[in-house]
């Protein structure tokens, strides 16, 4: 198992990216969201310069956005300043999208991004259509370093849904996906599986099956309704809110959809985005406030103990070895920490100090 951090991009976090590799960490992702977070791109570039093992790349890009030679070339000029630990996250862009008042790329849309994206990479000439247009594209002038191609930059596909989960098969180097339980691994790995075999591929031994999630050591006599555990928690928690919340709605307010983790507050959440001051077609500005990053004051009173089981790895040191060896019965291999922002560093010492050395 190998433990990498996710970060809310920001110019700063160098030092936190230069403190995690210290640790021990593997990788380094870099959410990409324009209208919350700092430009990956910036942030990767600051982390690449002041580091020399960890791997760095986003969590995740995607379509709508960025076009795909211009995220060939952004991401192979950070691999000119990290060569050989830079890869590429990919995926259909649901909250970045949403704060735009976007709907998300489409998984045929994501499907042609990746081929463009790897073929270009890859050094090959290929074919790309923006709009009516087409041509065929290829990098140039590659001997003079503007960017480095020369060592392979992985793609990982965030997934969820069947269809997607079939693409990072069909394409990825690895899969990616939020708060898993090992059940939805399980089930996801399958997916992901039938994709490579559609595709007439075999999974490589080295293809990732990163889990993103954050966690919390107990401490003897920590209750989950502590401060500091919800704290710590809480950012997870209302993100993974938010986003069923969006589903939910999305879908003409089905009750199946309510996850069973946040039944008892479900009404109480939705009473509070109906209150909300601006109109529907703008909410998703008040939604997603702190999203990821920090606990929004007023949702304190969501972050239940039911939702911090569901959202993160929490308990003892001892449980929570327990809970990534759950996972990686049903081959994740990977993890990536998404703490909030302002508790990240002790989040990430106390999970490097109690949790990693388990797994060496």
């Amino acid at each position: 198992m190998k433990f990498g951090v996710m970060l809310d991009s920001h110019v700063s976090k160098a030092e936190v990216v230069v403190e995690a590799e210290s640790l021990g960490f593997h990788r380094a992702w870099f959410c990409d969201s324009q209208m919350i977070w700092s430009d990956p791109y910036v942030a990767m570039t600051l982390a690449a310069e002041r580091t020399s093992r960890i791997q760095i790349g986003t969590g995740v890009t995607h379509p709508g956005t960025r076009i795909a030679p211009v995220t060939a070339n952004a991401i192979a000029c950070i691999n000119a300043l990290a060569p050989g630990r830079t890869f590429l996250g990919l995926a259909t862009g649901h909250t970045s999208m949403r704060m735009i008042g976007q709907p998300p790329a489409t998984i045929a849309a994501l499907q042609e991004y990746v081929r463009v994206v790897r073929g270009l990479l890859a050094g090959e000439a290929i074919e790309y259509a923006q709009g009516k247009h087409s041509a065929e594209i290829a990098f140039l002038q590659l001997d003079r370093r503007y960017i480095d191609i020369s060592s392979s930059i992985p793609i990982f596909v965030g997934a969820n849904g069947p269809r997607a989960l079939r693409l990072a098969g069909e394409l990825g180097e690895g899969w990616i996906a939020a708060a898993m339980t090992a059940d939805a691994a399980r089930d996801g790995m399958a997916r992901v599986r039938e994709g490579a075999a559609l595709a007439g591929r075999a999974l490589s031994p080295d293809f990732v099956a990163c889990n993103t999630i954050s966690a919390c050591v107990l401490r003897s006599g920590d209750k989950l309704t502590d401060r500091r555990i919800v704290d710590q928690t809480g950012s997870m928690v209302t993100a993974n809110l938010h986003f069923a919340y969006e589903i939910w709605l999305q879908a003409g307010r089905p009750d199946s959809l309510i996850p069973a983790h946040f039944a008892d507050i479900w009404d109480e959440y939705v009473a509070r985005v109906d209150g909300f001051s601006l109109p529907p077609r703008a909410r998703f500005r008040q939604i997603h406030e702190g999203h990821a990053t920090y606990l929004v004051e007023e949702e304190r009173r969501f972050v239940t103990p039911a939702g911090i089981r569901a959202s993160v790895v929490i308990g003892s040191p001892s449980e929570i070895v327990e809970q990534i060896e759950a996972m990686a019965s049903a081959d994740v291999n990977e993890i990536a920490l998404i703490p909030p922002a302002d508790f990240q560093r002790e989040i990430f010492r106390d999970f490097a100090e109690h949790v990693m050395p388990r797994f060496r």
